[in-house]
């Protein structure tokens, strides 16, 4: 039998444990937050049907659905057998004969079809958030992976505004609270795009506006309106978006900007005034309540590209770290309608943990206490000081202190060693004398000191 040499699929990693005692540092952060806004956790399958999925993120996005594979044997089916395998068209008639299920693309689209199969077990508005995986068939490159993992935060039932600016405020308590200090909370409304598209007389080719110039950031203006001119859009168009496009100022010369430019929109206008709305809600709320460490932008060239947003959209960049988005969403008045929910309004966000790992890695920030597993780790030098020790590790155990017993007699150096390797700040020493005297020897790993202490001053000082 050949030995198979071990490896990873592109774009995958494992963690170990010092990286999930950090990776849930930012879940538990995250998670606490949203609970503090009033929602509860759900989770859906790591799969879904693939005509659940398809349709939803727009061409580009749909090429990137991770497709599984039907099991059983494909030429039995007297169906497929006469397909043309040699008709290079017929790639796309040959994906649903062979994958009816892929791997989920993000988690919004499941929870929309969450909400429709469980609408009579629900109460609206419908606050829930979710923590799981999710997979793209994309180029893996630094800070973008196949599988990772997203933190979405959604509401469905509910037009209200406060909504978008509660979720500005969660990005920024959560990012605040995982030590960045320099980060955009980016928004934009698909509206504004909508009224851009209908006043350059190509309302019909809003999707091919919006997905190129959410590239702006990537391939430049040039870039976008060389993609524009492909797409359907004249010079004569481009003279027009190019002043919107380079809109600068602050956000209220942008809006005012904006109201001219919109005038003969209505739905250009309804827009802006959504995003007043907005700005003016979390004015009110931080008056009350944490600062805004973030910078809140309005960008007129973020679009998310993505199909189902139909109002405010939001992007979240660190300006400490060359990185891109660390997270986004928006509102998708019409995504349960897919499903055969008419009329219920969502709105949505989410968290890119991966990103935030990195970041946080490359700036420091993860705290000490993020870095700890095992607290203390209790010697076992022979027979009698293990059968002395067994009650002593439940005790910290019950104290809520994670704590070990090296589980066999072994020399103190590899015992010591054993402590470094893991990061445990504190070993107890227990030999004859400390058995004797009921006072145990407490190591500082870290500064190298030793005490005597009893169990309950070890506690203590522990807690």
């Amino acid at each position: 039998m050949s030995v198979i040499k071990p490896s990873l699929a592109k774009g995958t990693r494992d963690f170990s444990p010092v990286e999930m005692v950090k990776r849930n540092f930012i879940y538990d952060t995250i998670k606490t937050v949203f609970r503090k806004y009033g929602y509860a956790e759900i989770q859906t399958p790591s799969f879904e049907n693939l005509s659940t999925l398809t349709g939803k993120y727009g061409d580009e996005g749909d090429k990137l659905i991770f497709k599984i594979l039907n099991s059983g044997e494909f030429l039995k089916d007297p169906k497929k057998k006469s397909f043309d395998f040699a008709d290079e068209d017929n790639s796309n008639k040959l994906i649903p004969l062979i994958s009816e299920k892929a791997l989920r693309y993000d988690l919004t689209v499941p929870f929309a079809r969450y909400v429709v199969m469980h609408q009579h077990e629900i109460t609206l508005p419908f606050k829930r958030f979710q923590v799981q995986p999710v997979w793209r068939a994309d180029r893996p490159q630094k800070g973008r992976y196949r599988e990772f993992y997203q933190c979405d935060v959604d509401v469905v039932g509910s037009e209200s505004l406060l909504n978008e600016a509660e979720f500005i405020l969660i990005y920024n308590e959560a990012l605040s609270k995982l030590g960045l200090k320099d980060f955009s909370i980016k928004i934009n409304n698909r509206k504004i795009l909508s009224g851009i598209a209908e006043i350059i007389g190509k309302p019909d080719l809003i999707i091919d506006m919006t997905v190129a110039i959410d590239k702006l950031d990537k391939i430049g203006l040039d870039g976008v309106s060389k993609e524009l001119l492909e797409r359907g859009f004249t010079e004569s168009d481009l003279e027009k978006l190019r002043p919107v496009i380079l809109l600068e100022g602050t956000n209220e010369e942008k809006l005012a900007s904006l109201k001219t430019v919109l005038a003969q929109s209505e739905t250009g206008l309804k827009g802006v005034a959504e995003i007043e709305q907005v700005f003016e809600y979390v004015e009110s709320l931080i008056s009350y309540g944490l600062p805004l460490t973030a910078k809140l932008e309005l960008d007129i060239t973020l679009a998310r590209g993505l199909n189902y947003y139909t109002g405010c959209i939001f992007e979240v960049k660190t300006n400490e770290v060359a990185m891109g988005s660390i997270g986004g969403g928006g509102r998708y008045d019409d995504l349960t309608g897919m499903f055969g929910l008419k009329d219920l309004t969502g709105v949505g966000v989410s968290f890119g943990a991966d990103r935030i790992y990195d970041v946080l890695e490359e700036l420091n920030l993860f705290p000490a206490s993020a870095e700890v597993g095992t607290k203390v780790l209790i010697s076992n030098f022979d027979e009698e000081a293990e059968k002395y020790a067994l009650p002593i590790v439940q005790q910290f155990r019950n104290a809520g202190i994670s704590a070990e017993l090296y589980p066999s007699s072994a020399k103190l150096k590899k015992q010591m060693a054993y402590a470094d390797a893991k990061n445990i700040p504190y070993v107890i020493l227990i030999g004859g004398d400390e058995i004797a005297s009921g006072e145990l020897t407490l190591k500082n790993m870290q500064s190298g000191k030793q005490k005597k202490l009893t169990v309950l001053g070890i506690l203590e000082l522990l807690k």
